[in-house]
């Protein structure tokens, strides 16, 4: 019995997925295509759909991006996180495809994590499959399960974060890994952090990992530096570097080469200080931290410590993260012992203890009870000073003088000042005597946020109004007020700060005109690491930017996530692009062209400002994990099963069935209860239900290609079965809507409108009623707002159509002479307007999808069609004496070619072929949207185009290119795909040319 109630859950999908993406692990490091360079110029739609699944593609990029750095290797990352793009980011399709890309990554992600967990693999293939749909309300509820902020589709939000760390400093994620999460959040602005100094290697992942995925990156680097013999914090953002090129170069300028040098210096000196403080928790913490736990822990290793920090940089927070691993290491392991005893019970209750402990120690807690976190930097400059013959330089240095140094690298650069461990007067002073040079300051570093003690930060803020608006009056009361605070807590300094912003008192002037030229402005940061325990993990939205039903939840203080007291002015900029020019009868339309132009939208962040009153605009785009468990502690296996037998992970087949038959119930009670005739009481229902499938299989037949194709498509490839059951299921429900409560009840009963006295009224009251359900229901499935008011209006002019039809069959009955031909008509009105509505449904639908297909393919073809233009300029400059055109006329010159890379551009233009080559058997409108493109080129790119097609003749080169492994290992599926087609593909190619070159031909090319 239990197992054929498992039976019923899950598809056969969902464990062919995880089959695929289990056989990465059992897989060599390479799959025997993604090694190879050739591998990225084939298009994520084109001929090595027939080698791999997307599947196995996607799953492998994931294993191999979230790889640990130091196993990993940065080119295989870079590609991997390109193939991700092309799978799952530039080829998704629906109503919003890019949060179905993003809920799609999170989802594999977990996915591949989850090896060994069979239940919550099943779960997360099955969200997989249903995802890749892109049905908005699946969508946004997967985006609610996993934290994730629904983003509009135009990609325009605001979102950044001024302060992230990826796995080289002290994060837990590769470059490449820290950019793919970053856009999964949404986040479209990013600055990376690093200490002290970065290596080349880093600054290479991380600019080609942001170019990739479009995101605006900024590389800055944290320095110390002493202000009143205590350390303060500074970022440094290069500007003017604008690609990967120009900031090498920079990296290795010899003033460069030596200041990083001097940061690897200071690492190694922190790192003996660390060693020093782990011999100290040794000696006393440790027996401190064991007598309050209540546990028992060996001395911790700094050849341990060492080891656990790679790849990353050795700090305080690394230290405090080795030793809470140490804790759990322990408590683990006297769980492990207490399990294996007999005393049951007083056992229970101290594993509870210790789960207990588990759960509530954080690294956090642990650097202040244990490592006394609020007196490091006082503890290394009194390390420094102890050492002051070995201490770097960098650590020995004031302010003013790194400043000057930095000076010396780059003229255009950006100085952020990191309020930790400052005061109003350490800011007044610091900006003073950085004549200009800070011109950002990070208001709010989540890692040290605490909105209940904002006054220094308050204050701050008023400063820095006050010297943007540039008014010496305003300057002058936060100046005066800085100094009053300053009297009233004695200091051993007191004397001398009080001097020091006295003269910045009477040099208020130039104070004021420092920061003409830059103006200061308000960084936020989350210092994410992207490690447990955190807060609020990486990323900020300004809210006027986001979709207005996610404004309105996170509105809700149960939302989980925090508002931040800042307010950003936002502005949206509209750019309309009008088309070069129109013929034909659409020239002749006034104002045609501005109604075919394309615009886009764009939000422009203003000033940011904090606000204390308010709740400000700005919201953390990750939930709070405060009270999250630890990993170790596994949730209930009964909880599993019970998630588990969710309706949400039926099979797929069946909950179509069932979706069929509770829309068909409904049907067929009604037609059984309210008629008389037999073929409406028994037939009523598969009547109805009839033209619903039949205009859905119609539409989209005509929208994927049409009834005559060449492609290698069938018709009932173009039918989604899943949209199919979700539109019988709905337009069940309407019939008892139409027929009785308004056909019956409303017009007959009440208000007495029939066919003999109103028959234009009656299908005008039936079609409004239709369109409002349909709309409503559009609504409750979360449908785009264009769908839902589009089926409204459809049915408005399926009105005309209904009354037409009505009189149509009306006349026809007349002519057959049956009697009480509006009786008649009376019983099957509903079925009338029904037809009619789903008539004017196909024909708008069927253009709707044919539209949507047709876009895609012109997209697919021209990103194919820009690479092919971009190989052949090499060729040409390969061969400069060379006539540009005839170049490929004799392509056994090439593939012979003694130059390499003249044979390499060769394998690329057959590889473009073959894309194209599947394009035109398998994708729907591709035919006829590759005749458009190409037919839009000029003579000259259309005689390469062709020239091109025509290298898929060289058979024995190209067959011989799929059993090297061009495709990897699964070669025999594309190679005979091209064997059998190719003559076929290239006659029709031939056709093409004939007809748009006007060349003479009998046949008429496929469209």
């Amino acid at each position: 019995m239990q197992k054929a109630i498992d039976s019923i859950f899950f598809d056969r999908r969902d464990y062919k997925l995880i089959e695929i993406v289990n056989s990465v692990y059992n897989e060599p490091k390479t799959l025997g295509y993604t090694g190879k360079l050739l591998y990225p110029f084939f298009h994520p739609l084109g001929i090595k759909e027939l080698a791999e699944s997307r599947g196995l593609r996607t799953a492998y990029s994931i294993v191999n991006l979230m790889e640990s750095i130091e196993s990993g290797n940065i080119t295989n990352r870079l590609q991997a996180l390109s193939g991700l793009k092309d799978d799952l980011v530039d080829t998704v399709g629906g109503p919003m495809p890019k949060n179905t890309s993003r809920v799609l990554l999170q989802i594999m992600k977990d996915l591949v994590r989850a090896k060994g967990n069979s239940i919550q693999q099943l779960r997360l293939a099955h969200d997989f499959r249903m995802a890749a749909f892109g049905k908005p309300k699946i969508i946004r509820h997967l985006l609610d399960q996993y934290h994730l902020l629904e983003m509009p589709e135009e990609w325009n939000q605001i979102t950044f974060d001024d302060h992230v760390h990826d796995a080289n400093t002290s994060g837990r994620k590769s470059p490449t890994h820290l950019i793919m999460d970053a856009w999964i959040k949404g986040i479209r602005r990013l600055r990376v952090i690093y200490y002290h100094y970065i290596e080349p290697r880093c600054a290479i992942e991380l600019i080609e990992a942001a170019r990739i995925m479009e995101i605006d990156l900024r590389i800055g680097i944290e320095f110390w530096s002493l202000h009143r013999d205590r350390y303060i914090s500074f970022i440094w953002v290069s500007r003017g570097l604008l690609n990967l090129e120009s900031f090498l170069w920079f990296l290795a300028s010899d003033p460069v080469v030596k200041f990083m040098q001097e940061g690897r210096a200071l690492v190694n000196f922190q790192n003996d200080y660390l060693h020093l403080l782990l011999d100290r928790f040794n000696q006393s913490w440790r027996i401190e931290l064991c007598r309050d736990l209540d546990i028992t822990m060996m001395p911790v290793e700094a050849e341990e410590f060492q080891t656990f920090v790679v790849p990353g940089q050795p700090s305080f927070q690394y230290l405090g993260e080795f030793i809470y691993s140490k804790i759990i290491q322990t408590i683990q392991a006297q769980i492990s012992v207490l399990k294996e005893n007999d005393n049951a019970q007083e056992n229970k209750e101290e594993i509870v203890r210790l789960t207990k402990i588990l759960n509530h120690v954080t690294v956090k807690d642990l650097l202040s009870k244990y490592l006394d976190a609020d007196h490091f930097f006082n503890g290394l400059r009194d390390y420094v000073k102890e050492k002051s013959q070995t201490a770097p330089q960098r650590l020995c240095v004031s302010f003013c003088s790194l400043l000057d140094q930095i000076d010396n690298l780059l003229d255009d650069f950006r100085i952020t000042l990191n309020l930790d461990r400052l005061r109003p007067e350490d800011v007044l002073e610091l900006l003073y005597n950085s004549s200009g040079r800070i011109s950002r300051i990070e208001m709010i570093n989540m890692k040290k946020y605490n909105p209940a003690d904002n006054e220094t930060m308050s204050l701050v803020n008023e400063l820095q109004k006050a010297v943007n608006q540039g008014s010496i009056l305003k300057l002058k009361r936060v100046i005066s007020k800085i100094i009053a605070d300053v009297k009233q807590h004695v200091t051993d300094q007191q004397e001398n700060r009080l001097k020091a912003l006295s003269e910045i008192l009477y040099d208020i002037d130039e104070f004021k005109h420092m920061f003409d030229a830059r103006p200061i402005r308000l960084r936020i940061g989350s210092d994410s690491t992207g490690k447990r325990g955190q807060a609020y993990g990486m990323g900020f939205a300004v809210l006027d930017t986001l979709p207005f039903r996610v404004s309105r939840k996170v509105k809700n203080k149960t939302y989980g996530r925090m508002i931040l007291p800042v307010n950003v002015t936002t502005s949206l900029c509209t750019t309309i692009s009008r088309p070069e020019s129109q013929s034909g009868l659409l020239a002749c339309i006034p104002g045609i062209r501005t109604l075919l132009a394309t615009r886009k939208r764009e939000w422009i962040a203003g000033h940011f400002s904090l606000d204390n009153i308010s709740n400000g605009n700005i919201v953390t785009l990750g939930k709070t994990s405060v009270g999250m468990h630890h990993p170790c502690i596994t949730i209930d296996s009964c909880e599993k099963n019970e998630t588990k037998r969710s309706w949400k992970y039926l099979d797929t087949k069946l909950k179509n069935f069932l979706k069929i038959i509770l829309g068909f119930i409904p049907a067929q009670l009604c037609f059984m209860l309210t008629k008389d005739w037999w073929l409406l009481a028994y037939f009523g229902a598969l009547i109805w239900f009839g033209i619903t499938g039949i205009r859905n299989v119609i539409q989209s037949v005509l929208g994927g290609g049409g009834i005559k194709r060449a492609s290698l498509l069938k018709w009932n490839d173009y039918v989604s079965w899943d949209r199919l059951a979700d539109s019988l299921l709905f337009t069940g429900f309407s019939v008892p809507l139409l027929d009785y409560l308004v056909k019956t009840l409303l017009l007959d009963n009440t208000l007495g409108i029939t066919m003999n006295n109103g028959p234009v009224m009656l299908y005008t009251v039936m079609g409004l009623a239709n369109g409002i359900y349909l709309s409503t229901h559009n609504f409750f499935r979360g449908l785009p707002k264009g769908a839902v008011t589009g089926n409204f209006f459809r049915s408005i002019l399926s009105i005309p159509v209904a009354v037409v039809l009505s009189a149509s069959i009306g006349a026809v009955l007349g002519f057959f002479n049956v009697p009480n031909v509006n009786g008649v008509l009376q019983k099957w009105a509903a079925i009338i307007s029904k037809g009619a509505s789903d008539i004017v449904a196909g024909f708008i639908e069927a253009a709707a999808d044919r539209s949507v297909y047709t876009r895609l393919r012109k997209q697919n073809i021209r990103k194919k069609i820009t690479e092919l233009f971009d190989i052949y300029s090499k060729l040409i400059m390969l061969f400069p004496e060379t006539e540009e055109l005839t170049i490929l006329e004799n392509s056994n010159i090439l593939l012979d070619n003694k130059n390499s890379e003249a044979r390499d551009l060769a394998t690329l233009i057959i590889i473009n072929a073959l894309d194209l080559f599947y394009f035109w058997m398998y994708l729907p409108r591709a035919q006829s949207s590759l005749i458009h493109v190409v037919s839009e080129m000029t003579p000259e790119e259309k005689t390469i185009f062709f020239q091109a097609q025509n290298m898929l003749r060289h058979e024995h080169h190209i067959s011989r290119l799929f059993v090297d492994g061009i495709l990897g290992r699964n070669f025999s599926r594309p190679l005979s795909f091209y064997l059998t087609l190719y003559p076929s593909y290239l006659n029709n190619i031939e056709k093409v040319k004939a007809s748009i070159l006007d060349e003479k031909s009998d046949e008429r090319p496929y469209s």
